[in-house]
């Protein structure tokens, strides 16, 4: 999956215009930058490949989700739906803003089940956020009916799914708002940086705003510039943004090689009668970053895993046990550990997680293993893998 295997001369030129220029700040300078934009030309393009009226580039993921949440007004004590297998960024992202991140149990898609939304929505609920975990996404039809009768914003968290579509239209444009992070390990990267994707000008005049401590950006003179509200430093720089400038042109070439691996891999695990596959929902097609299956019992799960990896199969991931992305590890969260004390109405909302039953979502993730799509493997490696982890799964049991 990650961008980063294949770096190469697209990638150097692009960060060597910016060197050559010696204006690595997206803002200002302009008599400097020798006609580079890199920012400016990297949301351009993202808007088009997006298919989205309007595209901020922030320094992260992380605060792409923030900044999302706070240029549609979400604040101290709103309700934010979000699943129980996510990366800590959904949960931190939304308490950063002293709202409350309210769980819900995963389908067999591995992200938000419709019928668990419904049933935690209060008169607190103000957003509803999908995560479309390793490149593939929940019933957004669903959740978008959902929010329509609620008065409910949607908001994608697209970050491991770039490449990804749903009835045509590709992750992260389909909600209210949508959010990609290009961090190291994504499919494109720019080393650092995130970005959010709207057709609301309201919410992409906050974004901008927001993001670079409440400066309007009207006009050429940052001294002169105005500040209509207050706001924090969420910027990339124009270093990242060549890099991911280079990276996105190269997009569709990383989607076709993972499809194409992980095709290999799929086809060859099919032969196992015990493996079943996550569910993608009807005229959904995932960006191919993972392969997720499904095997009879926690335990045969958990056997798998290990056989896998002590057979020389790397970066194959069971979920259940990790730390970074699922509740059962989310001790910060759960005991509500802070360094600052936490807001009165965090600590009044949130719920009691120690207590919540996800027993459902249990039962979905502790059969699941994931196994990453390289880039750079060869098809002569991807076949020895495939045949490899055959012979260890029609074993295990």
């Amino acid at each position: 999956m990650p961008g980063f295997e294949l770096f190469g001369d697209k990638e150097r030129k692009q960060v060597q215009d910016v060197l050559d220029s010696g204006v690595l700040m997206r803002y200002g300078f302009d008599g400097m930058r020798n006609g580079h934009w890199k920012a400016k030309e990297l949301e351009a393009a993202l808007s088009a490949k997006m298919k989205s009226k309007h595209v901020h580039l922030l320094s992260s993921g992380t605060a792409a989700l923030t900044v999302a949440l706070a240029s549609a007004g979400v604040g101290a004590g709103d309700e934010v739906i979000m699943p129980t297998f996510t990366f800590v960024a959904s949960f931190e992202s939304i308490l950063a803003l002293g709202a409350i991140p309210v769980l819900v149990d995963i389908d067999d898609t591995l992200t938000l089940d419709p019928s668990a939304v419904e049933k935690a929505i209060t008169s607190k609920t103000k957003v509803v956020m999908p995560v479309h975990m390793c490149g593939s996404m929940a019933n957004l039809e669903a959740l978008q009916q959902i929010c329509d009768q609620q008065d409910l914003l949607l908001l994608e968290d697209a970050c491991q799914a770039i490449g990804g579509s749903y009835k045509g239209k590709p992750l992260g444009s389909i909600g209210d708002l949508g959010c990609f992070s290009f961090d190291y390990v994504k499919t494109i990267t720019c080393g650092e940086g995130g970005a959010v994707i709207t057709n609301n000008e309201t919410y992409y005049q906050n974004a901008h705003k927001y993001s670079d401590h409440g400066h309007d950006h009207i006009g050429n003179d940052r001294g002169a510039e105005e500040h209509p509200f207050l706001g924090y430093n969420f910027r990339i720089s124009e270093l990242n943004a060549a890099v991911g400038l280079a990276q996105l042109n190269r997009l569709d070439e990383f989607i076709a090689l993972q499809k194409k691996n992980y095709t290999i891999l799929r086809e060859a695990l099919s032969q196992v009668p015990e493996i079943t596959f996550r569910t993608v929902p009807d005229e959904g097609e995932e960006n191919y970053s993972f392969l997720s299956f499904f095997l009879p019992s926690e335990a045969i799960a958990q056997k798998a895993h290990k056989a896998l990896g002590e057979n020389g199969v790397d970066a194959c991931f069971y979920w259940y046990n990790n730390n970074w992305h699922y509740y059962r590890k989310w001790e910060h969260l759960t005991q509500k550990k802070a360094l600052g004390k936490l807001p009165q109405e965090v600590i009044n909302g949130l719920p009691d997680y120690s207590k919540t039953d996800f027993s459902a979502s249990d039962h979905w993730l502790g059969r699941t293993i994931s196994c990453l799509i390289k880039l750079s493997w060869t098809e002569t490696e991807v076949q020895e893998r495939a045949k490899k982890m055959v012979e260890i799964l029609k074993k295990t049991r």
